[in-house]
């Protein structure tokens, strides 16, 4: 059978889908409010269905009465009962796979219950829609001709206790079907490896003579890979080595500071770029359309969505809201209840809607990761714009960054201290910090209004860091490769600390 003619068949079978797709679109509320409903039925005998009153729910307003909004700590005890070996706690099937988790560089894992039904009808699903959407877009794309590049996280997959835990890209190449392996590239046992930089070399030798035809992966750890691509093989971009390469599916950090970098590294005029949404708790949106920076919120993958307003945010105990009642350009903290198990549960993300038929989102940050110290209310979408335009007007590229607090000492004012790395550094970095500055106060009112006179924040102080500052941070750390990603703001100073003392 030919390549051509198996590119045109999945092809066609991935087409099918849209139609499906087109359903929600239509009727988003009526879809997201279905699948509450069989959430709460299908979990109600289970020890939290039993002990929140499912049985008696009939809508949303009795969900959010009897159910509690809850962060990791709160269920955590549940969890841990579950990775034991005890079942029908907070979802009828057995769960025997958990997603270990960090989110930043902080020591402490979380165990996130991944379900068969959020292996079959969220990630895989997800991972066909990236597919479908892509393929509905550009009618004579040629992913099957060749492989996709697959860089996931650096953990295997361990057991213990009956129980099996790891990245979640770990387990979803543990249990993915037999043609998207067939599909993918490097082999499972090489993608599987724990060994990050022993990994990084298995998976440059098995792929520089393959045809990759399409990429997959978070930007930062891709880019190290391309890069040691070129080492390896003499290169100048990486279409002479892969020239058929037509797309590449990102997602996990923001884009915008790598884009001129993989433009040089792919010169493709043609090559597409689509974002995607996901974590260990579930897949939630899909760039849907050509050269956009929006996605689209999926709506039927088991998750049922509600949204905190991050002006009225209060961690447990906020008032959320169900889709319906979203605005546009209002950054919302993201609640969850999943076919996995989690139920009213606050992932720490923030997003805005873009617009609202259909529902497409921006990631905006994090409900944790800002910085408002001083009033000033940075999130790490101010922070990405001012660094882009301070980059554009000083002719330089940033690969790297972490944001913390100078703290007021009596005598002289707060301020923000940056500690960025670069790809190609400013000529003169104290006009790149004024660039910043001025930046930061175009998008952000708050931090403008604090930087009013001096009178509370100081100038930003910018240390330009030393080239692999951040690799080898991460490395110290054992937090190389896959979903593990550099904090980029906080409210106290312990990551500017350590970067400093490096």
């Amino acid at each position: 059978m030919s390549f051509p003619f198996i590119n045109s068949i999945i092809s066609w079978f991935l087409k099918k889908r849209k139609h499906q797709v087109e359903l929600f679109l239509k009727y988003p509320i009526d879809v997201q409010k279905e699948l509450l409903q069989k959430l709460i039925n299908f979990a109600k005998n289970t020890e939290f269905g039993k002990q929140h009153h499912f049985s008696s729910i009939k809508n949303y307003t009795d969900f959010a009465k009897n159910v509690p909004i809850q962060q990791y700590e709160s269920i955590e005890p549940l969890i841990e009962r579950c990775r034991k070996g005890e079942q029908n706690l907070f979802w009828p099937t057995p769960i025997r796979w958990f997603a270990k988790s960090s989110g930043t560089t902080n020591s402490k894992s979380k165990f996130i219950p991944v379900s068969d039904e959020a292996i079959e009808y969220c990630h895989f699903k997800a991972g066909k829609d990236m597919l479908c959407l892509y393929i509905n877009n550009n009618e004579n794309a040629q992913l099957f001709t060749g492989k996709g590049l697959r860089l996931g996280g650096s953990s295997a997959v361990y057991e213990d206790n009956n129980t099996y835990f790891g990245d979640l890209s770990a387990i979803i190449i543990e249990n993915m079907p037999f043609w998207a392996d067939f599909s993918s590239a490097p082999k499972q046992e090489i993608a599987l490896m724990s060994e990050w930089e022993i990994k990084m070399e298995a998976i440059i030798n098995e792929t520089i003579n393959e045809n990759i035809t399409s990429l997959v992966g978070v930007p930062s750890w891709m880019l190290v890979l391309l890069n040691r691509v070129l080492e390896k093989t003499g290169k100048d971009n990486i279409l002479e080595v892969w020239p058929n390469l037509e797309v590449y599916f990102h997602g996990g950090v923001n884009f915008s500071p790598y884009i001129e970098q993989y433009k040089r590294l792919i010169p493709k005029e043609d090559f597409k770029y689509y974002e995607t949404y996901n974590a260990s708790e579930g897949f939630f949106a899909i760039q849907d359309r050509n050269n956009s920076d929006e996605m689209l919120l999926m709506l039927d993958y088991g998750i049922f969505y509600e949204f905190i307003p991050m002006s009225t945010y209060n961690g447990e105990n906020s008032t959320a809201i169900p889709l319906s009642k979203v605005e546009k350009d209002v950054n919302y903290a993201i609640l969850i209840t999943t076919n996995g198990g989690l139920w009213r549960y606050l992932i720490g993300d923030t997003v805005k809607f873009t617009s609202t038929d259909p529902y497409r989102i921006k990631i905006t940050g994090r409900t944790k990761h800002h910085i408002n110290v001083f009033g000033e209310e940075l999130i790490i979408e101010n922070a990405e714009e001012a660094l882009k335009a301070a980059s554009n007007k000083t002719n330089s590229e940033v690969k790297e960054y972490t944001v913390g607090p100078i703290f007021m000492n009596g005598k002289e004012n707060g301020a923000h201290e940056w500690i960025i790395e670069f790809k190609k550094p400013p000529k003169n970095l104290a006009f790149f910090t004024e660039m910043l500055d001025n930046s930061l106060k175009n998008c952000n009112s708050d931090y403008e209004a604090k930087r009013y006179n001096n009178m509370t924040l100081a100038m930003p102080k910018v240390h330009q860091a030393r080239e692999g500052l951040f690799y080898d941070w991460m490395k110290k750390k054992g937090k190389l490769g896959g979903q593990h990603k550099v904090p980029r703001l906080s409210n106290n100073r312990n990551f500017v600390e350590e970067l400093l003392t490096l």
